[in-house]
């Protein structure tokens, strides 16, 4: 005999709610909004004051049916915990051949003299992020865990190394901290 999970409940914090407009849910916090599409032929959406209830549409006896539903309750609990808590992430600064300048201008990250290079590197923060150096660390922010996540990405991938041993130069800036919620205060 096997337990079926068919449906799953997830308590938002206080001042998280969320509404779902055709294929796109809208979740509203302290923090801001997120908008994201939401699979409603698979899923359905209902809740009242502080928690939400997803309900599984398809046979619940297939894997990825129970994955479906799994995916989409984290994604409301990384959703509710974000927009109440705020989302971050940590990266550091490796510097073994030449100092490296990272600053942040605007919505820019600025990268100078990055292995010797005469131009700097640079790459956008995705909206509803931001960044701050602090030394060797950088510590990317926001209420959107998917954005911080691609943000701390692309930093990352604008310093990637090519036609030099990796073993050797191993300058760049690399995620020690993954895209997590912040701790409570």
């Amino acid at each position: 005999m096997s337990t079926e999970t068919t449906s799953a409940e997830v308590e938002l914090p206080d001042g998280v709610s969320l509404e779902l407009v055709g294929h796109t849910l809208r979740a509203q916090g302290p923090l801001g909004v997120v908008e994201r599409p939401f699979p409603s032929e698979a899923l359905r959406l209902s809740g009242s004051s502080g928690h939400v209830k997803l309900e599984l549409l398809l046979p619940a006896h297939r894997k990825r049916s129970r994955a479906l539903l799994g995916t989409w309750r984290a994604h409301l609990i990384n959703l509710g915990l974000g927009l109440s808590r705020g989302v971050e992430a940590k990266l550091k600064v490796v510097a073994a051949h030449f100092p490296m300048k990272v600053q942040v201008r605007g919505s820019e990250l600025v990268i100078e003299n990055f292995l010797g290079e005469k131009y700097p590197r640079t790459t956008e923060l995705l909206a509803g992020t931001t960044a701050q150096v602090d030394g060797e660390f950088l510590t990317v922010s926001g209420f959107d865990v998917e954005r911080v996540g691609q943000s701390a990405a692309n930093i990352e991938r604008v310093t990637r190394i090519r036609d030099y041993d990796p073993r050797v130069f191993q300058d760049g800036i690399y995620l020690i901290e993954r895209a997590h919620p912040k701790e409570a205060s």
